[in-house]
């Protein structure tokens, strides 16, 4: 049976927190694939004014894809219109790759609020969860909302422990500077080419 990880996000831009916690994960779990997948739009958030649009989320998603073996960018999420809701990728994935062991890469804060996703029921059942812990103090908040996603939705949360690299999309879109240095070096000239950001 084929282990396909999926690590989904506005990836407005990439950066080398988002490859540190791809490489991680993939290392721990031994995925077979695993698919990074730019949303559409997120559930929690909205994309903020001079966000770089869907297709050139994608083209940086697809050079993320070349610094992790074994990666590769799904524009699944794209091709929805509408809110990128996790449930509904699940199950389309589950068409598109009868067999597949599905396992969905989560940050520490989004498996500690998954209860208040939509259909957190169907994730559980569907996919095992894998949940990227930056520090101990991230573990234990872990272990505790992984004994409780257990006993209320039979849920398996795999831990992965990833020290964090202390950085966002929002700090990297803000400086020139700090882009240059958190994102990959194709990804760099890429924002470079297309005038993204700055």
């Amino acid at each position: 049976m084929s282990r396909v990880g999926i690590m989904g996000g506005t990836f407005n831009p990439p950066h080398n927190g988002h490859v540190h916690a791809a490489q991680q994960a993939m290392a721990a779990m031994r995925f077979d694939r695993l698919l990074l997948m730019p949303d559409n739009e997120p559930p929690h958030k909205t994309m903020p004014r001079g966000s770089a649009d869907a297709a050139q989320r994608l083209e940086m998603t697809r050079l993320m894809a070349r610094e992790i073996p074994g990666a590769e960018a799904c524009d699944l999420e794209l091709r929805r219109s509408g809110r990128s809701y996790t449930a509904d990728t699940l199950r389309a994935l589950e068409r598109a790759l009868p067999g597949a062991e599905l396992f969905l890469i989560l940050g520490t804060d989004m498996l500690l609020t998954l209860d208040r996703w939509r259909e957190p029921e169907t994730l559980c059942a569907r996919a095992g969860l894998v949940a990227v812990a930056r520090d101990a103090a991230d573990r234990a908040a872990l272990e505790e909302k992984a004994a409780w996603l257990k006993e209320k939705w039979d849920a398996r949360v795999f831990l992965v422990d990833c020290p964090a690299l202390p950085l966002s999309s929002t700090d990297v879109r803000a400086s020139r500077a700090l882009c240059r240095a958190m994102v990959p070096p194709a990804i760099f000239d890429y924002i470079e080419q297309q005038g993204l950001y700055f």
